[in-house]
């Protein structure tokens, strides 16, 4: 029997634009990359320079400190650019491919007969590794540290977001493959939810099934962790998502690298949102072409509240299994606050949308004014579903405590636990970009 938690704070927000569970038509595109941005903290050495013919599962690039890490092209092509910023930091990877993406060979190898240590080298080598993130710092895992949990959270809970139920069929066993891998690594937790969750889910084997109730950030893997196996000092806990988790099974059971993903496009600008079949860093024109209204608009890879601004012929982030496209909030609006406001979404009762909870909402970026000194006390612990005090961790972020930071539980928390606080805030605090500040400092000091 599944230990069932309901969470009784958050905020779901309810936009337009949600895709049905049907699949839209897409050429695959030419080129793909994998963008060192991606991961924080990673300080990337290139492997191959442009020019140079590589196959699907090269290495591209790999991580200066940590050699052992690597970051492997998704398709055969041709390396077309190097893409680099300020102080010549790589941002983009580029791969123009000379044939439609498939699995690569690898080998199989048997969880049940390889000891630990071989399934994390199968895994580095075979750049699979990178698809865990470990907490503290939501950073690539150390392969060399002891985790004491892996943790999935089989359902999102965002704006919009996909349904895992739905990108996960007809990989139900491939998924279950991936959760006896990941438990010969250490003991694995899964996340699922109480409506309607997949028996690949909530009957799967190998690992502790939790159920969670409530609104967004239910589906925080980070939320999911503070309620079921809290991060003390000193530890660690990995995570990955379910799509990267068909893709391990994939390796070792079938010995076939596998880099094709499912991503949802929605959004109130989407003229027919649906689900798209790609491949890991695929460029977004060939799906956004013909699908959305891309005049003003705002195309994010990922979700409304953490994911990246990209252009339309930009790439997907390589942790994204969704595209959304709203309204750029670039028009200011005169005596806005003044209005009743029935077209306006408010986490309080400002405006008179309040009425009906269950209408969908046409929202742009706008922010509706600027950063204020006064903060509202009280606003941010209304949706933050965890035994931490948010408000009084940004201001002891703010003023570099550290003490006062690991008393009040930085280590457990990254950008997308904090999300809903920086949207319902009043006062536009910006408490993603506070909160990554904080755990960069963290890095520095404590390590």
């Amino acid at each position: 029997m599944s230990d069932v938690i309901k969470l009784r704070k958050g905020l779901d927000i309810r936009l337009k634009g949600r895709a049905e569970t049907v699949y839209g038509q897409a050429a695959e595109p030419e080129l793909y990359a994998i963008k060192p941005t991606d991961f924080w903290g990673l300080k990337p050495k290139m492997a191959v320079k442009e020019g140079d013919n590589v196959q699907a599962g090269d290495v591209l690039f790999f991580d200066k400190q940590r050699p052992e890490i690597k970051f492997v092209s998704p398709v055969s092509g041709q390396v077309s650019a190097v893409v680099r910023g300020e102080r010549r930091a790589i941002m983009a990877v580029v791969v123009k491919a000379n044939a439609a993406p498939a699995p690569v060979e690898v080998g199989k190898l048997d969880p049940a007969s390889a000891s630990r240590d071989q399934i994390i080298e199968k895994l580095l080598a075979t750049g699979a590794w990178t698809y865990f993130r470990q907490r503290p710092y939501n950073i690539i895992a150390d392969p060399t540290a002891q985790p004491k949990a892996i943790f999935i959270s089989t359902f999102d809970s965002a704006p919009l977001a996909p349904d895992y139920d739905h990108i996960i069929r007809g990989n139900e066993q491939a998924f279950q493959d991936g959760v006896t891998v990941l438990s010969k690594i250490a003991p694995v937790f899964v996340g699922a939810h109480n409506s309607g969750a997949s028996k690949a889910f909530t009957s799967v084997k190998d690992a502790k099934v939790t159920i969670f109730a409530g609104k967004h950030p239910a589906g925080c893997v980070g939320v999911q962790i503070n309620h079921v196996n809290p991060i003390n000092n000193g530890e660690k806990v990995l995570t990955i998502q379910p799509q990267e988790v068909v893709a391990i099974g994939k390796i070792f059971a079938e010995g076939k690298l596998d880099f094709a993903r499912i991503i949802v496009l929605d959004g109130s600008q989407v003229e027919k949102p649906a689900y798209f079949r790609t491949t890991l860093g695929a460029q977004l024109s060939n799906i956004l072409n013909g699908n959305a209204k891309l005049d003003g608009a705002r195309v994010i890879s990922g979700n409304v509240l953490t994911g990246t601004k990209v252009q339309p012929d930009g790439f997907l982030g390589y942790y994204d299994s969704q595209v959304t496209v709203i309204p750029e909030g670039d028009k200011p609006e005169f005596f806005g606050w003044i209005t009743p406001g029935f077209k306006k979404f408010s986490a309080s009762r400002t405006f008179f949308s309040w009425l009906t909870p269950s209408k969908d909402y046409d929202l742009d970026t706008n922010t509706h004014g600027e950063p204020r000194a006064i903060v509202v006390s009280g606003e941010m612990e209304n949706v933050f579903p965890m035994d931490i005090y948010p408000e009084h961790l940004v201001k002891a972020i703010l003023a570099k405590d550290i003490d006062k930071m690991i008393d009040l539980g930085i280590f457990e928390v990254v950008e997308e636990d904090m999300a809903l606080c920086e949207f319902v805030s009043t006062s536009k605090v910006p408490v993603q970009k506070i909160l990554r500040n904080g755990l960069n400092l963290m890095i520095q000091e404590v390590g």
